[in-house]
């Protein structure tokens, strides 16, 4: 009889698995924490305590938490104001050569770089501009000082300030303007506390770039002096002005003479009866707003 042989083939499938990720082939680090750490880690007695809770009135704290903690409680100590010696440009934004201050409660005017053009710090506790503030600071066009509490600007404050252009001291508590730079084209200084001594005669006369001038809501009692041939508007309302003469906007002794520039004259609020000063206006294009009766 014929022995037949069977050969058995055994075929083992083994699964085609795709090859795991990179960060998944590198070899994972053990480390035993019963042995010594080596340099460069935590120290053993770093390790053991954050290890351990940290106990603070009864209650269990991690060592993580108790610093966080204190982290916080140390920048909610520090006031954003001067006295801080922060930067300027950490305590405001620096940005091409605009620095904005705005709604931090500092009480002075912060340090600035050179290269300060534009200058926004309203709505502070400011109560005093002196006359190192600007001493380096050539290169400013604008400042905003809207809505601090200014009450005394240095005399040569804005002396050296041969470029500025436009500056805003409104709402503050100013009884007196300080001297203003020459190439002025904008200055406000509505809801302060000035009075007509506290504007010099010339105060405006050699401001020939001189556009809009806002002195609304203060206490003057009379059309500040020698107003420049630049000026376009004018706002006067709500101050305590009770007469004008033929020379406040006009020229007695020039029928002719036409102010060509002004296009806005506000004087409402104040107790002065305009159609009492017909020939005050005659120089105008357009009548002043105000009462005239």
């Amino acid at each position: 009889m014929q022995t037949l042989q069977a050969t058995i083939f055994l075929f083992v499938f083994v699964p085609l698995v795709n090859p795991a990720p990179p960060l998944q082939q590198e070899s994972l680090q053990f480390y035993d924490y019963d042995e010594e750490l080596p340099l460069g880690s935590l120290t053993q007695q770093d390790y053991e305590m954050k290890s351990k809770d940290i106990r603070k009135d009864g209650t269990n704290v991690s060592l993580d938490t108790s610093l966080r903690m204190q982290r916080d409680d140390a920048q909610l100590d520090v006031p954003p104001t001067k006295d801080t010696n922060l930067p300027t440009c950490l305590l405001c934004v620096c940005l091409s050569g605009s620095v904005y201050c705005e709604e931090i409660d500092i009480e002075a005017v912060p340090p600035l770089p050179k290269e300060t053009a534009y200058l926004y710090a309203r709505f502070n506790k400011i109560k005093r501009i002196a006359a190192s503030d600007f001493a380096d600071i050539t290169t400013l066009r604008r400042i905003d000082f809207s809505g601090n509490r200014i009450e005394e600007i240095e005399d040569g404050a804005f002396s050296k300030l041969l470029l500025l252009e436009e500056l805003s001291l409104a709402e503050n508590r100013l009884i007196k303007l300080p001297v203003l730079p020459p190439k002025l084209t904008t200055f406000n200084a509505n809801q302060n506390r000035i009075k007509s001594r506290g504007i010099k005669a010339n105060a405006f006369k050699k401001l020939t770039n001189l556009a809009y001038l806002y002195l609304g809501h203060n206490a003057l009692e009379s059309v500040p002096l020698n107003l420049p041939e630049s000026l376009r508007i004018l706002h006067l309302q709500y101050n305590n002005i009770t007469s004008i003469t033929d020379d406040t906007f006009c020229k007695s002794n020039n029928t002719r003479y036409i102010r060509t520039q002004m296009d806005e004259i506000r004087m409402e609020g104040n107790p002065v009866v305009l159609a009492k000063h017909v020939n005050a206006f005659s120089c105008l294009r357009m009548l002043p707003v105000g009462t005239y009766y």
